[in-house]
């Protein structure tokens, strides 16, 4: 069964009360709930996180670069201004899909940018909680141990 890490980073805790316009108004439990309900019917298993600290991101990553077969991670603020998570994701040797409930190219300037790109097997943007329900599908037609 695959394993995948579901990281989310500062303020994703605040969906649903959040800018409901720009993030939509499903909160993190809902997609958590819409993440285990596609990986059951998936066949795989999800570790389902959120922290609003950048060192319990990387610390999560570290511990378990041995333990997933890919991980879906939405860094939120962090894709523009972490390099240190950046670095974490170094260490992965499986699929990482960069995930964005809004678009962020469409919006501020400085969300244009991010450290996580370069690194991600994928990245999905724009299409709110679908958004990880696609990350996963496109997981599940994976073989183990397969990059995208």
């Amino acid at each position: 069964m695959k394993k995948i890490l579901i990281l989310n980073g500062p303020n994703l805790n605040m969906l649903g009360l959040r800018e409901p316009e720009i993030y939509g108004h499903d909160t993190l439990e809902d997609i958590r709930a819409l993440c285990e309900e596609t990986a059951r019917k998936k066949g795989m298993e999800i570790d389902f996180r959120q922290s609003n600290h950048e060192g319990d991101l990387i610390d999560w990553i570290q511990e378990e670069r041995e333990n997933i077969d890919a991980l879906v991670i939405n860094a939120a603020g962090y894709t523009h201004t972490s390099v240190a998570l950046h670095d974490a994701l170094k260490l992965l040797k499986v699929p990482v899909i960069e995930i964005h409930l809004s678009d962020p190219s469409t919006r501020e300037a400085f969300r244009h940018f991010s450290y996580i790109a370069s690194l991600a097997s994928a990245i999905i943007k724009g299409k709110g909680a679908r958004g990880y329900v696609e990350a996963l599908e496109i997981l599940s037609t994976l073989p183990e141990n397969q990059n995208i």
